[in-house]
């Protein structure tokens, strides 16, 4: 038990720092470290992420953001969450009839397109980046289309959406990189994820409590110290460190899904 609670803290604290860092949910690392570190399959990997995002634990996260200036119009978050919570529920139920051969495959597919948006994006013109975002006239399809987006990918993948979430604000309607990961925090304070978890659980893919309560601790600190060392770091370092991030994950889940 003291062991699985321990193996908890540890992924949890990963998933956290990630989170903090780059302003996602902590959904894509959970995965990817309780594959590693759990040595989970991917339906439970997938499981033991949506559980974990349940409780607020992007809240001390959100608090540096906030603290460093950033800040999510009300507007944006409630579309975003509306798409997000349709998409969710459908992911997860389709997910559930997927072999964990495609499911891995799907996840580095979607990882490495992920990818390519960031580093196009990263090539456009930089003035647009220094827009203030809440002054840009989204509408309100584009953002629930984002969010439907994030909600599949979420449910399907188990990942949270905060990446997708980040990568369409930033790369495709181009809200500033900082502003782009504060809407991304806070929409996972809400329980957006409970559809697609209760899912999961109804189907078995979940660990053990111990692990689940280790994950939980693990991630309110992780995402604390995150969230610290992100505002101290200039919008290019942090898109930099994103595409890092997400290449470093779609390759070692490459070598999971060959192996």
């Amino acid at each position: 038990m003291i062991h699985d609670l321990l193996l908890g803290i540890v992924t949890g604290l990963a998933g956290g720092l990630t989170a903090g860092l780059l302003g996602v949910s902590p959904g894509g690392g959970l995965v990817v470290f309780s594959v590693l570190l759990l040595g989970a399959g991917q339906h439970v990997a997938q499981g033991i992420s949506l559980v974990a995002q349940v409780p607020p634990t992007s809240l001390t996260g959100i608090r540096r953001y906030w603290q460093g200036g950033n800040r999510a119009p009300l507007r944006w978050i409630a579309l975003l969450t509306v798409g997000f919570v349709g998409g969710g529920a459908a992911g997860a139920l389709a997910a559930n009839h997927v072999a964990e051969p495609a499911l891995r495959w799907t996840y580095v597919a979607y990882l490495v397109a992920l990818d390519a948006m960031l580093i196009l994006r990263g090539g456009r013109d930089e003035k647009d980046d220094e827009t203030d975002g809440a002054a840009r006239d989204i509408s309100s399809p584009a953002l629930l289309v984002v969010g439907l987006l994030a909600g599949l990918s979420s449910g399907f993948l188990g990942i949270g959406g905060g990446l997708a979430t980040v990568v369409g604000l930033s790369a495709v309607l181009g809200v500033p990189q900082h502003q782009a990961q504060m809407a991304s925090l806070v929409m996972s304070l809400i329980p957006t994820t409970i559809p697609s978890a209760w899912i999961y659980w109804s189907e078995g893919s979940l660990a053990s409590w111990p692990v689940l309560a280790g994950v939980i601790a693990g991630l309110l600190a992780g995402t604390d110290l995150g969230a610290r060392a992100a505002n101290r770091i200039d919008r290019a370092t942090l898109r930099s460190a994103m595409i890092f991030f997400v290449s470093l994950m779609a390759l070692y889940m490459t070598f999971k899904a060959l192996w």
